[in-house]
C-alpha cells in the first residue's frame, strides 16, 4: 500500500482492526469452549503444578495492575519511554496470565463457587462484570497497542481512556475472584 496516500492508511487501519476483531472473537470463543464445554483433562491431581496456577494468575493480575497504574503515572509526567516500558510489561504479564489461565482450565476445568449466603450474589456480580469486560478487553488492548505502535497518538489516547479502566478493573477483579474462591469456597 502507498504509505503516502491517506486512503490507503485508512484501509490499512480498517484491515488491522478487522484482524484484531477476528482474533479477539476467536480467543473469546476458544475460552468459552475451554471453560464451559470442554471437560477437564482429569490430570490436575497428577500434575502438581496445576494447583498453583490460580495463585500465579492472581500474582500476574496484580503485576498487571501495578504496571498499568505505573504506566498511567508515567504518561501523566510525560515520561514517554517509561510509559512504554510499563505498558509493554502490563501486556506481557497479561499474556502470561492468559497462557497460565488456559493451562489451568485445560487440566482442571471450571471451578464452581459453592459458598452460600450473601457472598454468593456478591461473587457472581463481580464474576459476571469481570467476564463481560474481559470479553471486550482483548480488542481494546490490541487496538490501543496498534495505535501507539503506528504513532497515531491522538486516537491512541482516546482509545486508551476506555481501555485503561476496563483493563485495570479486569485485572483487579481477577485477584478479587481468586481471593473469594480461596476464602469462601471451602
Amino acid at each position: 500500500m502507498d504509505s503516502h496516500n491517506p486512503d490507503s492508511k485508512v484501509l490499512e487501519d480498517r484491515n488491522v482492526f478487522i484482524i484484531i476483531g477476528f482474533f479477539s472473537f476467536s480467543v473469546l470463543a476458544f475460552l468459552v469452549w475451554l471453560i464451559y464445554f470442554k471437560p477437564g483433562a482429569d490430570l490436575a491431581g497428577e500434575i502438581s503444578w496445576v494447583s498453583s496456577l490460580p495463585a500465579l494468575n492472581a500474582f500476574l493480575n496484580t503485576l498487571t495492575s501495578i504496571f498499568l497504574i505505573t504506566g498511567l503515572t508515567f504518561i501523566k509526567q510525560n515520561k514517554i519511554d517509561w510509559h512504554k516500558k510499563a505498558m509493554f510489561a502490563a501486556t506481557g504479564t497479561s499474556a502470561l496470565f492468559l497462557i497460565s489461565y488456559i493451562a489451568y482450565h485445560h487440566f482442571h476445568g471450571d471451578t464452581k463457587f459453592i459458598a452460600t449466603g450473601l457472598i454468593r450474589p456478591v461473587y457472581f456480580g463481580i464474576l459476571i462484570s469481570h467476564i463481560l469486560l474481559s470479553a471486550i478487553q482483548v480488542p481494546l488492548i490490541l487496538s490501543t497497542l496498534y495505535l501507539a505502535l503506528t504513532k497515531k497518538f491522538v486516537r491512541h489516547k482516546k482509545v486508551a481512556r476506555v481501555t485503561f479502566p476496563i483493563w485495570l478493573y479486569v485485572s483487579v477483579t481477577g485477584v478479587l475472584i481468586f481471593i473469594l474462591l480461596r476464602w469462601f469456597n471451602v
